[in-house]
């Protein structure tokens, strides 16, 4: 079974760049991040006739979320995360697929840090944190995948030296996820490539994407009962060269099925 994950930065503008992966690297559940679409506008019937059906938790202009699962319907258990009920952003939601729960993620970015904006993502990780307990507690397969707007380590981001100020990077969220995975949870590409440089985000800027310029920022954490079953994780790297690309490329995982 493969599960990817993909910052698609617009599902609408790049429709055709996500209808032509889906063809071609044909995966059996997808979390997709930053539709930038409101509920209506979700490209609903296009997805179908890709063959997969879909929920999703849209916004006008921003954030967005969705699970995507080939030949069937995930069934939703959470949408939005739980712990403040101000928080209007559409950046969470999660649904149980093919025996496992999938939690599809879009963490702030936090910038500009120290601020307002920055404080909100220490304490939406706060929040996830609880979440994630929770999930792990029921002992399932669990996943937590997504766009977490962190690179954990040094290995993670090209030139650390640049970015040791921006809220992607800074001790306090690094710190914050390292404390999320310490509740148990396995971060797959690193487990599978534990020395390597694997980016899946090129900024537009500067020729980054040629240079391979890029940072790890997407993201699976496994509960135990799937991280047993991990045989492999990797980047569509050639993705992100399409024309009129997003700035993230698919991220994905292949598990062995459950015995």
């Amino acid at each position: 079974m493969r599960v990817a994950t993909f910052n698609v930065n617009g599902i609408n503008g790049r429709l055709p760049v996500l209808l032509r992966w889906l063809a071609e690297a044909a995966p059996d559940i997808v979390c997709l991040q930053e539709l930038k679409a409101p509920q209506e506008r979700f490209p609903v019937a296009a997805i179908r006739a890709a063959g997969y059906g879909a929920i999703w938790h849209g916004q006008k202009g921003w954030n967005g979320v969705a699970i995507l699962a080939r030949g069937a319907d995930p069934i939703e258990t959470q949408r939005g995360l739980p712990g403040d009920p101000d928080d209007s952003h559409s950046r969470y939601i999660e649904a149980a697929v093919a025996g496992m729960l999938v939690g599809c993620l879009y963490l702030p970015n936090g910038n500009p840090a120290p601020g307002p904006k920055f404080d909100f993502k220490l304490r939406w990780f706060e929040r996830l944190g609880a979440r994630a307990a929770e999930l792990l507690a029921t002992g399932a397969p669990v996943m937590l995948a997504g766009d977490f707007n962190v690179m954990p380590t040094d290995l993670d981001v090209y030139k650390p030296e640049r970015w040791v100020d921006d809220a992607l990077f800074r001790p306090e969220v690094r710190e914050a996820f390292h404390k999320l995975v310490a509740q148990g949870w396995t971060d797959a590409l690193r487990k599978r490539h534990p020395g390597e440089r694997v980016y899946t985000f090129w900024d537009y800027f500067r020729n980054a994407y040629a240079r391979d310029a890029g940072l790890r920022i997407d993201h699976f954490l496994l509960s135990p009962a799937l991280a047993r079953r991990l045989k492999a994780a990797g980047v569509d790297r050639h993705v992100r060269g399409w024309e009129k690309a997003s700035d993230h490329a698919p991220t994905w995982i292949e598990l062995k099925k459950a015995r």
